[in-house]
Parts: structure tokens; C-alpha cells; sequence
């Protein structure tokens, strides 16, 4: 096992030559060395994707590139599937069905990483604005990996039997791009998967290393909107006024208490406010403010209980302050939840097992559940109840883990407009990681 752990590394850049590698892994060699060879062309689609990243649901360009990898491969590919979601076929022989997930979409975010291959791309959000473009999510090394799977399973058609379904899902950012998969028939007009499978960049663990969890993983994700209205008036008397700036400073701190004081400390429950714009002028009192918010948890009981504490909380205070009925504030819950996600545990110990083979025990890494949301946890809650799984993949530089350490200093997270994976590693480990698995699955070996 020390053996393999080592050309682990070589194969990662780590070591001193690419020959050793392809003379020691045994049975994996062959995989690993094509890992090595078509790095450069994975390299170059990084790059290209890092450089041009899309907003959801406005992926057409990002769907495009990746629907022809997936053609120049062989895959029977349909594109335009729940917005620009693209679903690849490919069967080779009898046995099981297993789907991997990558994301296409990017983030309203300037980067500031000052790479040579940087995004200066803008894009219009919702309402129309222009806005800078960033893969701050760490979806091109997504899609990267995914690509590399794609080649190698192609490349090693001889060892395994199945059908594979690679899609690229639009909207996974903003929610909205799983359900519109799923509605437009991802597992009735397509091979329904018997396992599914996906990947996450984590921006706290090394590069060359993967994590797991069993069960819960991720969180629910509700967006709020709240209008706080008042009576708007001048700012030099407000006696004549019903001031919502107030109102709405109240209520931000009201809020607060839903989680420390209406939420059982062993129940984990986050209420943020992100956002709140109101007014025009420092002499002005307005007549609305507006405030955005994210609601985390892993209940249904807890996401209940918040949503209702929200409204009873903006109610109260307005009729507190003196609000007519009509000018009550106005609180919407936005159709883009999406529930907690749920690692399959017998998968996840299957996965974690063929990742340990492949990488070394000392590469895989067991994480704990985070309050981030992700809606490729709608795969596994259809009818069929397919088994799902999504593992981290670790993409910092070590010794820049050890110096945030040793400095107690921060590193850049996901959305990060400095967040900066180190590429090759990242994207051998995934590459192998992931085909490691796939091919346990198809081949039955637990």
C-alpha cells in the first residue's frame, strides 16, 4: 500500500518521473498512465472553461462544449434538457445503469485570483444588470473530471459491462436545473440510473486527497424575500412617518433569535440575512425596504419552524410599529428550495472503499456534514429512490493548508472571488477517483 501511495503522488506531479508510475501501480497502471496522457488536453478544457464561464440557465455555450466531448467520445448525446442540460448514452453490454452529475453554471462574482487564464466574462442576472462572471464554485474542475471520466471509461470499454449516463445540469447555483432535468423525463426518456454519483470541489481540503460522508451531507436551501413597507416621508420628521428602515433593523435582529432561542441546540438551523436595500437619499424616509435571505437546516420540522417564525416575527413588529393591515410587511418564500442531500450509506461505503484502492487509505479523508445546499440531491428523492452519492474533492495546495494553519489565517472558500484550485492534482485525483468507482460499480465489487 506504501508502494501505491507513492505512485500516487508521482502520478500527481508529486514525485520524480512518470516511468515509475507506469511500472508499479500492478492492475491500475494502464488507467494511470492514460490519466497522465490525456492531462493536457483536460489541462486545455480547464482553461477554456475557467475563462468562460456562463450564469444558470444561460449555459448555452458551456452545453455545447461539453455535448461535443461527450459526441467525440461516442455518447448518443440529447441536448437541451431542462434548459441547456446535455444527458450522454453510452451502452456496453449488460449490467447496471450508473449516472454521474457535473454542474455547468458559474457565479455573479468578479474574480480576483490574477491567473493568465482568468475570467473577465460578464453576464445579466435576474433583473437585467450586468454583471462579472466567475467559476467561484469550482464547477470547471467539475466538468473537467467529468470529461476525463468520459475519455477514460471510453478509453477501458473492455473492463467493465453497462450503460453510462453522463449529464451536465444546468442551474445548480441558483437551484432549478435537477428539477427541470427531472421533469423533462431524465429517468423515463433516458436509462434510469441504478446508482448516481457526483463530485464537489472543497476548497478546505489538499489537493491529491477526497472526502466522504455518510448520510446527511448537505443542507435544505429556502430563499426569503421580505418587504418591509412603512410610510415614507421626510427624514427631518418622522413623526409623520412610519419609518421601514427601523422596522427592518428590528427585524434583522429579531430574526436571530429564531435560531439561538426557537431551535433546539442539537438541531442545526442557519437564518442570514444576505442582503437589504432600501431608500434614496439621507433626508428621505422610504417607503419599502427589501431584504433577502437564506434559510439552512436538515429537518423538515426545523425549515417549518423558521418559515413560520419569519412571518409571525414581520408581522408582529409592523402591527408594533403601527402599520395599517395593507402596509404589513410582505414575506415570500421563493420556489427554489432544495432539500438536504443524502448520501446512500451501503454506496458511500462502496465508494469509499474503491476510492481507498485506488488513492491509498491516506488520501480519503471522512467529512463532516456542512450547511451548504446542493440540488443534486433531487436525484435520490424521486420515486424509484435511486441510491445517491456526492464526495469532496479536495483542491488546495498542501503546503498553503499548512501555512494557513500555522498563521491561523484564512484560505478562500467556495464563492470566493480568490478561490484558486491547484489544477493537475485536482483534476488526476478526481479523474481516477471517479473511474475508480464507476468501475467498481459496473463490475460489482464492493
Amino acid at each position: 500500500m506504501l508502494l501505491r501511495q507513492f505512485c500516487f503522488l508521482l502520478l500527481l506531479g508529486y514525485g520524480c518521473g512518470r516511468q515509475v508510475v507506469a511500472q508499479s501501480l500492478g492492475p491500475d497502471k494502464a488507467i494511470v498512465q492514460y490519466i497522465q496522457t490525456a492531462y493536457p488536453d483536460l489541462r486545455n478544457l480547464y482553461q477554456h472553461l475557467h475563462t468562460n464561464p456562463e450564469l444558470s440557465f444561460q449555459e448555452k455555450n458551456t452545453s455545447a462544449r461539453i455535448a461535443t466531448e461527450l459526441k467525440n467520445l461516442g455518447f448518443a448525446v440529447t441536448q437541451n434538457v431542462g434548459g441547456y442540460g446535455v444527458v450522454g448514452v453510452l451502452k456496453n453490454g449488460s449490467g447496471p445503469t450508473v449516472l454521474i452529475r457535473t454542474d455547468l453554471d458559474a457565479l455573479p462574482i468578479l474574480e480576483e485570483t490574477g491567473l493568465p487564464y482568468a475570467s473577465k466574462a460578464l453576464g445579466k442576472n435576474d433583473e437585467g444588470k450586468e454583471v462579472p462572471v466567475m467559476q467561484a464554485c469550482g464547477h470547471d474542475i467539475h466538468m473537467t473530471v467529468f470529461a476525463g471520466v468520459a475519455k477514460t471509461l471510453v478509453k477501458f470499454k473492455n473492463n467493465w459491462k453497462g450503460t453510462l449516463v453522463l449529464i451536465g445540469q444546468p442551474a445548480e447555483e441558483r437551484s432549478g436545473g435537477a428539477k427541470a432535468m427531472l421533469q423533462e423525463g431524465l429517468f423515463t426518456k433516458f436509462p434510469k440510473p441504478d446508482y448516481c454519483v457526483a463530485l464537489h470541489s472543497n476548497a478546505n481540503i489538499p489537493a491529491g486527497q477526497v472526502g466522504y460522508t455518510e448520510g446527511n451531507i448537505m443542507a435544505n436551501v429556502d430563499a426569503v424575500d421580505i418587504t418591509v413597507r412603512g410610510i415614507g416621508g421626510h427624514g427631518a420628521v418622522p413623526d409623520k412617518a412610519k419609518d421601514p428602515v427601523v422596522l427592518a433593523a428590528q427585524l434583522v435582529v429579531a430574526l436571530q433569535t429564531i435560531v439561538s432561542r426557537e431551535t433546539s441546540p442539537f438541531q442545526p438551523a442557519v437564518v442570514t440575512v444576505g442582503s437589504i436595500h432600501g431608500g434614496t437619499s439621507f433626508n428621505v424616509i422610504p417607503d419599502e425596504v427589501k431584504l433577502q435571505l437564506t434559510l439552512r437546516s436538515y429537518s423538515d420540522e426545523v425549515r417549518n419552524n423558521t418559515i413560520a417564525s419569519i412571518k409571525r416575527m414581520a408581522d408582529g413588529l409592523g402591527r408594533a410599529a403601527g402599520l395599517p393591515e395593507n402596509r404589513l410587511p410582505l414575506v415570500t418564500v421563493r420556489d427554489q428550495f432544495t432539500p438536504f442531500t443524502y448520501n446512500d450509506i451501503p454506496l458511500t461505503r462502496r465508494l469509499t472503499a474503491s476510492f481507498k484502492r485506488a488513492l491509498g487509505p491516506g488520501n480519503v479523508v471522512e467529512t463532516p456534514p456542512s450547511m451548504v445546499g446542493e440540488d443534486f440531491s433531487f436525484y435520490g428523492r424521486t420515486e424509484a429512490k435511486i441510491p445517491i452519492c456526492m464526495f469532496w474533492l479536495g483542491t488546495v495546495e498542501p503546503a498553503k493548508i499548512a501555512e494557513s494553519k500555522a498563521k491561523g489565517t484564512e484560505l478562500p472558500g467556495l464563492h470566493s472571488g480568490k478561490f484558486a484550485p491547484l489544477p493537475e492534482p485536482t483534476i488526476k485525483t478526481g479523474v481516477l477517483a471517479m473511474t475508480a468507482a464507476v468501475l467498481d460499480l459496473f463490475n460489482g465489487i464492493k
